[in-house]
C-alpha cells in the first residue's frame, strides 16, 4: 500500500514522525508539501517531523520575532529577516524551518 501526501493529517499542536527517509525523499517532500503550508518540516539523519504548530505558537513567533527588530533597528545593527526559510545541508543528511531566522553578523554577505 502506497501512501500519498495529501493523505496525511497532522492537527495543529500535533507531530508526525517518519523514519527510514533518504535524502531525495525528503527533497521530494517538501517539493510536494509546497511553500504555502502551516506545517513545519524538519529532517535529521532519516528521520522526518512534520509539526503543526498551534495558533499561540504563531501568536509568540511574531512578537518575539518583532521584538528582535526593534531590539536590532534600535541599535542600528543591519540584519536581514527570513522568516520561516528551510535551511537543507546535505552533507549533514539534514534540513530544519525555524518559526522565523535573522541574518544579523553575515547579512551583508547573504
Amino acid at each position: 500500500m502506497l501512501l500519498e501526501l495529501n493523505q496525511l493529517i497532522v492537527p495543529a499542536g500535533h507531530q508526525l514522525l517518519i523514519k527510514n527517509i533518504s535524502w531525495s525523499g525528503y527533497k521530494h517532500i517538501l517539493a510536494e508539501l509546497g511553500e504555502n503550508r502551516s506545517s513545519r518540516i524538519s529532517y535529521n539523519q532519516g528521520m522526518l517531523e512534520i509539526m503543526a504548530p498551534l495558533p499561540g505558537h504563531e501568536v509568540a513567533k511574531v512578537l518575539i520575532g518583532d521584538l528582535v527588530k526593534v531590539l536590532l533597528e534600535e541599535l542600528d545593527i543591519e540584519f536581514w529577516s527570513l522568516g520561516s526559510t528551510t535551511f537543507n545541508k546535505e552533507k549533514m543528511d539534514a534540513g530544519v524551518e525555524p518559526d522565523d531566522c535573522f541574518y544579523i553578523q553575515n547579512e551583508a554577505a547573504v
